[in-house]
């Protein structure tokens, strides 16, 4: 990995470059993916299907879209004992996690005469999309208990499931016994754009739902944008990032294999290293290149690297947190002496992870945090997957008589203002009575 020297010009061009790839899409992609929306909108699981056997599984009927109760139960059969546990694991901690930010209807009767509040209430259907990954053979397990997770806990009655399946019509089973552990009964054999369709418009087989969540690739993510507002997404996710703050302190090993950990999903990745110490800077340029030679996915890698990849040198951890913040990236790692004290200067990140032994695929499997975060910069606004993704907040309003009339001069003067008659007119008349 190259060395910049911050600041400098060179550094600078560098970080515009990566701050600036942004999640574009071509005209023809965005043509193409219309195309396909409209069509599974208007065609229903005819059209659904004629996608699925083009792409997915050439002999899938529209009668076996849905995962029937007997696959679920082959699926448990087949899982074995040590998966099993370590899915048990990951189910209860993030359950733990995302129980914690259930949110609570509210009233207030603060002012004499009034009685204000807010409803919670959860979605009535969720769509968890869930990528295939190479054909369905690497089942993304995390995307499931990621989705279906928050979604549950927040109280939603309907949650269905979309994943690609594999050429001979199967879905991989650990994503069934997955969709199970975290109530997910309703799965369905459909992928990329034409799931995304399925989940915003509704066919014959699979329902239409208010909420899409979970990542994909560019059809996916373009299909997601074009149907925000019929329903709600997540987020439009761009490609993977981590930035590392490292000081002298830290293991060149260990940043690394991190700074890697991003770089094989994707030639658009982003991984970049802050550090106060040019030592670090050199050792982690040689760990970089004797590990990447033993990634089966080194060309992704090295492109990545190559194309987004950098190791900053800074004069102090000031700048660095300040380069940080302006980044905004998806994955944040300190691996300093002290963490806990550079905590509190981070505002624009996904996720934090505080010192050498929380690399990044913690939060992507295990620990409980919701590893769908936001990326390309969305970090300064946007936040992880929720069980706030899965609610509605419903305002509640009641005045009585005194307390219309305390406040209507202001109403009427203000609506009077905006040149709104008829509104001040909806007070006034009732000031005659």
């Amino acid at each position: 990995m190259k060395i910049y020297a911050y600041p400098s010009d060179s550094a600078e061009k560098r970080i515009f470059s990566i701050i600036n790839r942004g999640v574009g899409f071509r005209k023809k992609d965005i043509q193409y993916v219309e195309r396909i929306l409209e069509d599974v909108r208007k065609g229903g699981d005819e059209a659904l299907i004629k996608y699925v056997n083009q792409f997915d599984s050439p002999r899938l009927t529209a009668d076996s879209l849905a995962v029937s109760p007997e696959e679920f139960a082959a699926a448990a059969k087949r899982a074995d004992r040590r998966f099993v546990g370590a899915l048990n694991r990951a189910v209860h901690q993030i359950e733990s996690f995302h129980r914690n930010q259930v949110r609570k209807s509210w009233i207030t009767t603060a002012r004499p005469g009034t009685l204000l509040g807010q409803i919670i209430n959860p979605v009535d259907a969720a769509g968890v999309y869930v990528p295939g990954a190479k054909g369905g053979m690497t089942p993304l397990v995390s995307s499931v208990l990621m989705g279906g997770i928050p979604a549950r806990i927040a109280g939603v009655p309907d949650i269905v499931m979309t994943t690609p399946p594999r050429k001979d019509g199967t879905v991989d089973p650990h994503l069934l016994v997955a969709a199970g552990k975290v109530g997910i009964h309703k799965v369905f054999k459909a992928g990329s754009a034409w799931a995304v369709g399925a989940l915003a418009y509704g066919t014959q087989t699979i329902p239409r739902v208010d909420v899409i969540v979970g990542p994909g690739n560019i059809f996916v993510t373009l299909a997601k944008k074009i149907v925000s507002g019929t329903v709600g997404i997540d987020m439009i996710a761009g490609p993977s990032e981590i930035l590392i703050i490292g000081d002298d302190s830290a293991h060149e090993d260990y940043i690394a294999a991190d700074l890697l950990s991003q770089a094989e999903h994707d030639a658009l990745a982003s991984s970049i290293l802050l550090t106060d110490s040019a030592d670090l800077a050199q050792r982690v340029s040689k760990a970089v290149e004797t590990q990447i030679s033993h990634l089966s996915r080194k060309d992704i890698a090295r492109q990545s690297l190559t194309k987004f990849g950098a190791i900053i040198t800074v004069p102090d951890m000031a700048v660095a947190l300040s380069l940080a913040n302006r980044i905004a990236p998806e994955h944040l790692e300190l691996q300093v002496k002290n963490p806990f004290e550079l905590m509190g200067e981070i505002r624009n990140a996904g996720a934090v992870f505080l010192g050498e032994y929380t690399p990044e695929p913690v939060g992507d499997y295990i620990a409980g945090p919701n590893h769908v975060l936001p990326t390309a910069g969305t970090a300064r606004f946007a936040s992880a997957l929720s069980v706030d993704h899965f609610i509605k907040k419903t305002s509640i309003l009641h005045y009585s008589r005194e307390a219309f009339e305390r406040e209507s001069r202001d109403i009427v003067s203000l609506a009077e203002i905006e040149g709104l008659d008829a509104h001040a007119n909806s007070v006034r008349v009732r000031l005659k009575k």
